[in-house]
């Protein structure tokens, strides 16, 4: 009762008319700023967070809140109908949401990613509600060491994005592993691999990287058919066209619950966030369908559970920010700056002491999805006309959004280059048949796999024994090695079936 009575009073807060107002200005900032490829979230916050000075507390991270999480609806919309991933969470939503789109499924692929953005979402916020003390402990357990063997886990489960060959997978989240190191050591203050490059001093800028390789390369890829006047679909849009087909909400309903869970544990652990939980989800769902071939050519499944993951992960990464003090990446930094501003400090006492704002934070996250289901719903139909555009209008367009929104990210012509660096290279990966996807988690969680490795081991001194003697690394370790042992016997069948078909296909002639 007191759980309910706390939600009551928080959505008394949230229907206040200022409280209400800057909701609805948040969400559709995010939701603009998401559809708009490479305008990222983090730079849209840093400039509006002036403007908070102004306002109360709790109306200053409604709004900033709402863009976060606006972004991670607008973000889906551009990787389905550009395969341009407008966030690094949704680079995943480019696999199966563009074929999809391309196979005149478009408005079907939209209401998936609504659909389940809002469920996981939903369960997000319900997760914040009901279980924000017992997260907190779980948090609490992890180390350097579970980290380290988790997102090794996570690496691992990457080489299966790939459509075809698991070395190629390997082979691609080793590169994005190479590609992470470069910039500067946090530990030592050493530049690697800049080549006397000093633009390289921090590292590469993964909003480059993703839009280099999946939006550029895509336009590389296509580039024959820009001389005419060749549509990305031809299909008819109609009311129909906008609505799941029968059996689409049945099919993603595994998907759905599964990339939500996935999706509400990653966001309590700090340095994990959206982006590793869309990857996880995408990589679990190829795993446990019947027909794994699917993915990649406009499965539904590859949109819902990464999308569910994503909206779930987005939700309860609130939890180890607000209750503990600990952001979990740079957006959620920006957010404890903005409580900070305003002179209230976040930790475990956070509900107790500022329960007004708490509580008036977690009804308007359900007040900003609502809004932001009926936003984006009428303006299917619209999202649809663009692949009405011809090639030689529309990808020009992108490219030139892609270039603005790049730049935008540090003001760096530089960035720029290394977009156009990105785009070759993600061309001739296509080319030879290398998925992208692999590279961009390797290069996520590259750098976060070195710093909680070598930490862990100046925690024991120098015992690599940390990683097995400590229960839940050593659980993730076993599923490493589980996870191994599975890619060998599945390359072993797959060679045994080749060669059979071979030797059949000889007897026969």
């Amino acid at each position: 009762m007191d759980i309910f009575n706390n939600l009551m009073h928080g959505f008394s807060v949230a229907f206040a008319l200022d409280n209400l107002m800057w909701a609805v200005f948040g969400v559709f900032m995010g939701n603009l700023i998401g559809v708009l490829p490479g305008m990222g979230v983090l730079a849209a916050i840093s400039i509006l967070l002036p403007l908070t000075y102004t306002m109360t507390p709790t109306a200053a991270l409604v709004m900033l809140s709402g863009i976060y999480y606006g972004s991670q609806y607008g973000g889906g919309i551009t990787s389905i109908m550009l395969n341009l991933p407008g966030t690094a969470s949704h680079a995943v939503a480019c696999l199966d949401g563009n074929p999809l789109a391309r196979n005149g499924k478009a408005g079907s692929a939209l209401f998936m990613l609504m659909f389940s953005s809002f469920c996981g979402a939903s369960v997000g916020i319900l997760a914040m509600i009901l279980f924000s003390p017992m997260l907190v402990d779980v948090a609490f357990k992890f180390g350097p060491a579970e980290y380290f063997s988790m997102m090794m886990l996570g690496l691992l489960a990457g080489a299966t994005l790939a459509k075809g060959s698991a070395i190629k997978g390997v082979a691609m989240v080793v590169v994005g592993l190479l590609l992470g190191v470069v910039g500067t050591d946090v530990n030592t203050g050493t530049m690697r691999f800049h080549f006397g490059i000093l633009e390289l001093s921090d590292g590469l800028q993964i909003v480059a990287l993703a839009m280099g390789l999946f939006g550029v390369a895509d336009f590389l890829k296509n580039i024959n058919r820009i001389g005419g006047d060749t549509k990305i679909t031809t299909g008819e849009i109609s009311m129909k066209s906008m609505r799941p087909e029968a059996g689409d909400i049945k099919q993603s309903r595994g998907a759905l619950v599964r990339g939500t869970a996935i999706g509400a544990a990653f966001g309590i652990l700090p340095g994990t966030g959206p982006t590793i939980a869309s990857f996880i989800s995408y990589a679990v769902e190829k795993k446990v369908a019947r027909d794994p071939r699917r993915f990649g050519r406009g499965a539904i499944e590859g949109i819902a559970g990464p999308e569910a993951a994503t909206s779930a992960s987005t939700q309860t990464s609130f939890i180890p920010t607000m209750s503990l003090g600990i952001p979990g990446d740079p957006v959620m930094a920006l957010m404890l700056g903005a409580l900070i501003i305003h002179g209230i400090q976040p930790g475990p006492q956070m509900m107790i002491e500022h329960a007004d704002m708490f509580w008036g934070l977690i009804a308007s996250f359900w007040v900003g999805n609502v809004l932001l289901l009926l936003l984006n719903l009428p303006l299917i139909g619209m999202w649809v006309r663009m692949l009405t555009v011809p090639f030689r209008y529309l990808f020009p367009a992108a490219l030139f959004f892609v270039c603005v929104g790049v730049y935008s990210t540090n003001n760096n012509l530089f960035d720029v280059a290394m977009v156009t660096v990105f785009g070759a290279a993600g061309y001739a990966l296509i080319r030879l048949r290398f998925e992208p996807a692999p590279l961009l988690l390797g290069f996520v969680l590259g750098p976060m796999v070195e710093e909680n490795f070598r930490r862990a081991l100046l925690l024991s001194r120098g015992e690599l024994s940390i990683f097995v003697t400590r229960p839940i690394s050593l659980g993730f370790i076993l599923a490493c090695v589980a996870l191994i042992a599975l890619l060998i016997v599945s390359a072993v069948r797959q060679r045994n079936k080749s060669r059979e078909a071979l030797l059949q296909a000889r007897s026969a002639a």
